[in-house]
């Protein structure tokens, strides 16, 4: 921590860190929590405050009613342990007043990225990922790219993977032939003849800009129908396209006719290997998140005239217990900001408290609009998925700390079940009762501890008794040998038979042995 840490000053108002027309930060520091609490103002317009620990910024974030916000952090007892100690830190807190709730989003997106404050939820992205780019000169060139140059240049993406943007400029340099050299074709070098064409022109790949063989309009009017194109907007091309073939028949140019034919069936067999979701939906954005104790993953799918075009799933850090509603407000802009194409009707997992100029957000309950979601969430937990594969892979005991930690939230224990015991009995019709032990230790069967017993003093089937037997007699030899004793127990069975179990437990005075007795529904253990 810095030095000037622990140096509290009287209450005040600090001069304006970030110059703006009618935006400026105030600051509140000093000792007194209560006093502090007094000094924050109360606004109905949406707000954004920070929070730091002398120089250090330890949490950004924003409220509609600032006051109500922070008094949040002091006036309530924490269950949460990185809350409390958040807490403690605080020594200073800034705000600044914003006219809409998307500059708010927007600035506390931004802030978290200069600052990367040690309790916001961080945004875990270790990839550049590829463009398309248009560039900006006579004659303009469509490459790829994973560096993006501010030069005035057109970007397109980013593409969550190098095989659709391939995929997208195979298509556009099989209808819309484009320079591929990096000739300086100013119309004085065209005219003064210092280039020529090269093999590209000769195949047919290229119209030979470079010896005036094309015009720059030509150019340019081809060139716009790519940029529809990588939009996504296929249908827009298509009717350009059946126009000149049409007009080019009637002309009786039937060769240009055939060429114009195979470029609509090479654009639509590009579309066919897209996702059709619906017709009905022209232009839409869905945003789905899932969660878990770690982690959060959101998902953005592009909707254009009924197909799914492109795909891109975030995940984040969490670092306090935000909310999901929080989480998908943040995973929203920051895909919003990294994608342009905004569309008018956007479709999300959560119910969303947020208002944008232009925009609806919606919640779908059913029909086409609900299988979007659905889809997004898939995607969602297939990248989660794929990620935890890496990671049992590089740090096998990250990814076994991760289960144990969400297993211990969803199954509300006071401690992580590092060693699993399960139960189920079996007979042959009535007869023949046998029953068996499974262990699961750090995640991971273990396969030398497993047991399988033989009933010896229930007659006929009584899976009561059975289970009552079975019980007892596993625990009576871990307590007798001085075995640890499982954080967790699985009963597969219902009330029954867990009321069986537990009489076992009582026998042996381990009934607060354990953390919890979880009796499951039939094949949901074992």
């Amino acid at each position: 921590m810095p030095a000037d840490e622990d140096q509290r000053l009287s209450p005040r108002s600090s001069t304006p860190m970030l110059g703006c027309n009618a935006h400026c930060w105030t600051a509140i520091e000093g000792e007194d929590e209560g006093l502090i609490l007094t000094m924050v103002p109360t606004r109905s317009c949406k707000a954004h405050l920070q929070k730091r620990v002398g120089r250090w910024n330890v949490y950004v974030g924003k409220a509609k009613n600032l006051k109500r916000r922070v008094n949040s952090y002091f006036n309530k007892v924490q269950d949460s342990g990185r809350l409390k100690v958040l807490v403690k830190k605080i020594r200073r807190i800034e705000f600044i007043v914003v006219e809409t709730e998307v500059d708010a989003l927007l600035l506390e997106n931004n802030l978290i990225k200069e600052h990367q404050p040690r309790y916001n939820v961080m945004l875990k992205d270790d990839k550049t990922y590829p463009w398309i780019c248009i560039k900006k000169e006579p004659f303009p060139r469509v490459f790829p790219t994973r560096n993006v140059i501010k030069d005035g240049s057109e970007y397109y993406g980013p593409y969550a993977s190098g095989r659709i943007m391939k995929n997208v400029l195979e298509l556009i340099k099989g209808i819309y032939p484009l320079r591929t050299c990096n000739y300086n074709l100013t119309k004085e070098n065209i005219e003064a003849g210092k280039f020529k064409v090269c093999l590209e022109y000769h195949i047919g790949n290229c119209l030979g800009p470079c010896e005036g063989y094309q015009s720059q309009e030509h150019y340019d009017a081809n060139l716009q129908k790519v940029r529809e194109i990588i939009k996504g907007n296929v249908a827009e091309v298509r009717r350009s396209l059946q126009a000149d073939m049409e007009e080019q028949a009637a002309s009786l140019q039937f060769e240009a006719a055939q060429r114009t034919k195979e470029r609509i069936d090479l654009l639509n067999r590009y579309q066919s290997k897209s996702t059709v979701v619906s017709p009905k939906i022209s232009d839409a954005d869905v945003f789905a998140l899932i969660s878990d104790v770690q982690s959060a993953h959101v998902n953005y799918l592009r909707v254009v005239d009924g197909a799914v075009i492109q795909s891109h799933t975030l995940e984040f850090k969490k670092k306090l217990d935000e909310t999901d509603e929080e989480l998908l407000t943040l995973g929203m802009f920051e895909l919003r900001q990294l994608y342009q194409n905004h569309a008018k009707e956007s479709f999300v997992s959560h119910e969303l408290d947020i208002e944008l100029d232009g925009v609806t957000f919606h919640k779908p309950l059913r029909g086409d609009k609900k299988a979007l979601v659905d889809l997004s969430i898939r995607n969602a937990k297939q990248f989660r998925q794929e990620r935890l594969k890496q990671m049992q892979i590089v740090d096998p005991d990250r990814h076994v700390n991760r289960i144990m930690a969400q297993m211990k939230l969803d199954l509300r224990l006071s401690e992580e079940p590092r060693h699993i015991e399960c139960f189920d009995n079996s007979n042959i019709q009535g007869t023949n009762p046998v029953a068996a032990c499974v262990v699961f230790k750090n995640g991971k069967p273990a396969k030398k501890e497993y047991r399988h017993f033989n009933i010896k003093t229930v007659e006929g089937p009584d899976d009561f008794a059975s289970m009552e037997e079975v019980v007892y007699r596993r625990y009576k030899r871990l307590v007798e040998e001085e075995q640890p004793l499982p954080q967790l127990i699985v009963i597969d069975g219902g009330k029954g038979q867990l009321s069986a179990a537990l009489k076992s437990l009582d026998k042996l005075e381990l009934r607060g042995a354990f953390q919890i007795f979880l009796s499951a529904a039939r094949n949901s253990c074992g």
